[in-house]
């Protein structure tokens, strides 16, 4: 005879099942009568780029990274100083926008990037890779300094600064320089120390030059410009063309400077000599030589040509052999002459001058 099984039993064997089933699962770790928890809180995928040069005045620029998320975050920036190999790394005050300008306090750092996402369900930091050591640049220049004005006694010369790439204003120091009539061999005038220079008697026969020097932080840089023309004298009698002084007519050589006026060490001097015919007028186009004595005190100078005031400017460098103490003195002796006449005949003339040492 088939047994009849109660309805009221099958629901209450399945309702028996079914607690059994979930307790099963809070075991394993899930809450009865709730959904799963899950933690939205934005989690980075891609750290933030850091981009630009970390050069001291330039600005740097961070990205947001990549990031997922249920709700979008807001963003905001923290830019961190750390050594050079991108530890020991602590916040730069002030520093919380997503652009950052290097500073010179940076110098030998590495920077970096933290990028803080947040939103209702939480917040997550993440940090870009470091930047190269900083390293700071001296301003470089990209055109010499011009000199202005006209190269003779009284008058005023000016220079201008030159171009310069920098990363920070630079400010600017002169100084002016006498040279021979191609603009090497060049001294420093004592204190001319502006971008103005009156032009002196002493300049007369030479070549002036002005230079300049940029500064910042990260350090100075030095242009030079170009020569002037040869100084003159202003108001002084017309030169005479060396080739038209034959005898009787004679070169003397008339007038004699030392820059230094005395020796204390063993740097180049500049010898200024004036060439004049046996009338007193200047003479332009004489050929002037000049050699130490004894000998072995001097290096050999070239030969220089005088210039449209008679002078000629010519580099005598001494040697080790020259002695520095008091009671010595360089002597030269001196010769001057036209080309294509013998070398001690004709109108040539010769002479001996001595600058003091110690």
């Amino acid at each position: 005879m088939t047994r009849r099984i109660r309805p009221r039993l099958i629901v209450a064997a399945m309702i028996i099942a079914l607690v059994a089933a979930l307790t099963a699962l809070t075991g394993a770790g899930f809450a009865v009568g709730s959904a799963a928890q899950a933690n939205y809180a934005p989690t980075n995928t891609a750290p933030p780029v850091v981009s630009g040069t970390a050069q001291a005045g330039q600005t740097l620029t961070t990205s947001t990274g990549t990031w997922t998320y249920q709700t979008a975050p807001s963003y905001s920036f923290q830019w961190q100083r750390c050594d050079a190999n991108g530890n020991a790394c602590g916040a730069i005050a002030g520093a919380t926008a997503s652009t950052y300008v290097v500073q010179s306090a940076d110098n030998a750092s590495t920077l970096r990037s933290v990028v803080t996402a947040q939103n209702t369900d939480g917040t997550t930091s993440a940090s870009s890779a470091q930047t190269a050591v900083v390293g700071s640049t001296a301003p470089a220049s990209t055109a010499l300094p011009v000199i202005s004005g006209t190269a003779q006694t009284g008058q005023t010369l000016t220079t201008s600064n030159g171009t310069w790439n920098s990363t920070a204003t630079p400010t600017y120091a002169y100084a002016w320089l006498r040279c021979n009539s191609t603009g090497a061999s060049c001294i420093v005038v004592s204190g001319a120390t502006t971008a103005t220079y009156g032009v002196q008697a002493g300049d007369v026969g030479s070549t002036l030059r002005a230079q300049v020097t940029a500064t910042t932080s990260a350090g100075s840089t030095s242009a030079t410009s170009v020569q002037t023309a040869a100084v003159t004298s202003t108001g002084g009698t017309a030169a005479v063309l060396a080739s038209t002084v034959v005898l009787p007519n004679r070169l003397v050589i008339g007038g004699v400077s030392f820059q230094p006026r005395r020796l204390t060490n063993r740097a180049a001097i500049l010898a200024r000599f004036r060439v004049l015919d046996s009338n007193g007028n200047p003479v332009s186009g004489a050929l002037v030589y000049a050699i130490g004595l004894p000998y072995s005190w001097t290096r050999h100078a070239a030969e220089v040509a005088t210039g449209s005031d008679g002078w000629a400017t010519l580099s005598i460098s001494p040697t080790r052999m020259m002695p520095l103490g008091r009671g010595h003195a360089l002597v030269l002796f001196v010769r001057a002459r036209v080309a294509g006449q013998p070398l001690l005949a004709g109108s040539s003339t010769r002479r001996l001058v001595q600058v003091l040492i110690g």
